[in-house]
């Protein structure tokens, strides 16, 4: 029996809930350190005693995550679709998939780059850079596309062996690039004058090094090497990497465009606003990335038993995994809460910054534990190939209800309406999701086994 036979005939066999816990260390790790990237920046820019320069690191995330968006699309749709695959033996057209979707990421990262470079002063205004903030921002950047190729290849990299159950050495690739970008940001900010631009260079270096890292792990491992003699373009390999994809590029895409939005509707009340809700969102996402991680331990386990239509598997898993996810977020919620002034003035000891960031912090902890539904639900859907329904739910929270949210309550209410858009869009999504992974759970189950 050889290794992918193995590695098969355990994702299948095995207690889920083991294999899960098993899978999910390491890609929790792995979430932690990929949004430490942010964190880290976040808090050494904060110690410079600018605001603007921490308002611009906000705006910024927009465009990071809309460049994660895209990577996603082809990390989620090529590793999505190679494990399916590998649950059915199908080891040849997996291996075609993996070159095809490295291919396409890298050649994505470099036409983000040059455009990026092209509209820098359009796009950092588009991001919601107030007057103070836009000569941050664009110094932040600029640097940052010159690093897209890269980052956007980790992510695709990074995905492409967490499918394939290589949970570990993903992990030592995203926490070595982490680690020195955080040995770099003090030196380059500090020690080398550099400010906001050795911020943004620190985070380049790193994921190169991630990158270079993963490259090799695909090499070391039992994965599917990336070969190029197997780049066999196919519009039906296209199509499966976009359709197991765009769950992804929506849920990420459009959280940059609800971040663009929110940046907008709080730049009236002044840089200090902007950088208080960058500083709560970041911590937000520090702690989501965690219950994503959790997921992403799921979504391997789930790829090979639909694959193998182990139903009954499937939907074990997936119960699991919203029980375990509802209760830590939970536990996250409440340490927030209560600490949610110092969490805030870790990163920028500023009065107006604290004041307004406690506020939002509280009110989003409040329905911070709805969210292990909607994400695990999504997962679920995504890997099973129910594009549409992954699809919409990945859309509802940022699109159909964060979005307008942010356009129509801070209109009505002021800096109040802005702290309640988000609890008000994981209120209705989480709504949305109830009859959305009931429906898919019950058509599982009239499947042929």
């Amino acid at each position: 029996m050889n290794e992918q036979e193995q590695k098969r005939l355990k994702m299948i066999t095995q207690p889920v809930e083991s294999l899960i816990l098993k899978l999910a260390i390491p890609t929790i790790a792995s979430m932690l350190v990929s949004q430490f990237y942010n964190m880290v920046d976040t808090f050494f820019i904060g110690k410079m005693n600018n605001t603007s320069a921490t308002g611009a690191v906000g705006v910024v995330f927009s465009a990071m995550a809309i460049i994660q968006a895209i990577a996603f699309l082809f990390g989620f749709g090529s590793g999505n679709y190679m494990s399916r695959l590998l649950g059915r033996k199908d080891v040849k057209t997996a291996s075609e998939v993996a070159v095809m979707g490295f291919v396409c990421v890298f050649t994505a990262g470099v036409i983000i780059a040059v455009v990026g470079h092209i509209f820098l002063d359009q796009f950092t205004s588009m991001l919601g850079s107030t007057e103070t903030i836009l000569p941050y921002a664009k110094q932040y950047l600029g640097i940052i596309l010159f690093g897209a190729p890269f980052i956007m290849s980790s992510f695709a990299l990074n995905n492409q062996l967490r499918f394939q159950g290589n949970a570990i050495y993903a992990m030592v690739g995203i926490i070595s690039g982490a680690v020195i970008n955080i040995v770099l940001d003090p030196i380059f900010i500090f020690a080398l004058d550099m400010g906001i631009s050795g911020a943004a260079l620190a985070t380049v270096i790193g994921q190169v090094i991630s990158f270079c890292l993963l490259w090799a792990a695909m090499r070391k491992s039992d994965a599917i090497n990336i070969e190029f003699k197997n780049f066999k373009p196919k519009w039906r390999y296209l199509k499966e990497i976009f359709l197991g994809g765009l769950p992804s590029l929506f849920r990420q895409g459009i959280a940059g465009v609800a971040t663009m939005s929110l940046n907008h509707a709080v730049a009236p009340y002044g840089d200090a606003a902007i950088a208080a809700f960058s500083v709560v969102q970041r911590f937000m996402m520090f702690a989501n990335s965690a219950l994503i991680g959790f997921g992403q331990g799921f979504q391997p386990v789930c790829g090979f038993n639909y694959g193998a239509r182990e139903y009954g598997r499937v939907r074990k898993a997936f119960w699991f995994c919203v029980k375990a996810g509802t209760a830590f977020l939970l536990l996250v919620a409440v340490v927030a809460f209560i600490f949610a002034p110092s969490i805030v003035a870790l990163f920028r000891n500023d009065p107006d910054v604290i004041k307004t960031g406690t506020t939002a912090l509280r009110v989003q902890c409040c329905t911070f534990p709805l969210g292990a539904l909607v994400v695990i639900s999504n997962m679920m859907l995504q890997t099973t190939g129910r594009t549409l329904s992954a699809s919409v739910l990945a859309l509802s929270r940022q699109g159909l209800w964060l979005i307008p949210a942010v356009l129509l309550l801070p209109a009505v209410f002021g800096l109040n309406g802005a702290v309640a858009a988000q609890p008000t869009a994981d209120v209705l999504s989480f709504a949305l999701a109830i009859p959305i992974i009931i429906s898919a759970l019950k058509n599982m189950s009239r499947e042929k086994v």
